[in-house]
């Protein structure tokens, strides 16, 4: 069977409503992301709970701080047993080097990615934050320095995902958020595009919130996302 390659988000306040909204999903069909508010709300207790209903868990903790720290912060995900972590490429080579080098021996080492920039940041705000350049230009500076620190790959937008996919090769792993379906507004989101393109651009895991978590049939509507990137001849099934 071909792994799951779109991954559910749960932005959810409280294990209660995650743990009941998960049971309406297959775990052969998707993966789960557990972000900040409901990792602080539930704790690794949740975490473990999802795995026991099946699911490959990507934690999305977004680890930004001295080496050390996002060392021992990688090293306790990697014991909990997640299938994919992340860290934020701006807080250098030396800190994913470190990260990268927490998991080696881990009983199952996870994917490590990084976060290139978030995909609610626009153009016009980057020089706020010090940033020169366009969201690409950067993009491509950042996941050009996670891949020489050894990461597995990048959270991106699926707009950058055709030159990261040219620069960085096929077995670079590119995870992209900010996915919405023709008729979902992009809410909180400024750099977002469909199922289909983010497939055409060179996506290999895709994050869908609110088109699946706010469906009157979460099942229904993975199953039309499904058939959409699947229909695409430039998806290549992973086994």
């Amino acid at each position: 069977m071909n792994e799951p390659r779109v991954i559910v988000a749960l932005d959810f306040p409280s294990a209660a409503t995650a743990l009941g909204f998960t049971r309406r999903l297959d775990p052969a069909r998707c993966r789960l992301k557990v972000g900040k508010e409901l990792f602080t709300a539930a704790g690794p207790g949740l975490v473990e709970a999802l795995q026991r209903q099946g699911f490959d868990v990507f934690l999305d903790l977004k680890y930004h701080d001295i080496p050390n720290t996002v060392a021992g912060a990688c090293r306790a995900a990697a014991g909990l047993g997640v299938w994919m972590i992340n860290v934020h490429a701006i807080g250098g080579r030396a800190m994913m080097a470190t990260a990268r080098e927490a998991l080696e021996g881990a009983a199952r080492r996870p994917l490590l990615v990084a976060v290139t920039l978030l995909t609610s940041l626009s153009a016009a705000e980057l020089p706020e934050i010090g940033l020169s350049g366009t969201p690409e230009e950067n993009v491509r500076r950042l996941a050009a320095l996670a891949q020489a620190s050894g990461l597995d790959g990048v959270v991106c937008s699926a707009l950058e995902a055709p030159a990261l996919r040219a620069e960085c090769g096929d077995r670079f792993t590119l995870v992209t958020p900010g996915i919405r379906t023709a008729d979902e507004a992009s809410g909180d989101q400024s750099r977002v595009v469909s199922p289909r393109e983010a497939v055409a651009a060179g996506a290999d895991y895709l994050v869908v919130g609110r088109p699946i978590t706010r469906a009157v049939d979460p099942s229904a509507a993975l199953a039309r996302i499904l058939g959409e990137i699947t229909s695409n001849r430039n998806w290549i099934p992973r086994s």
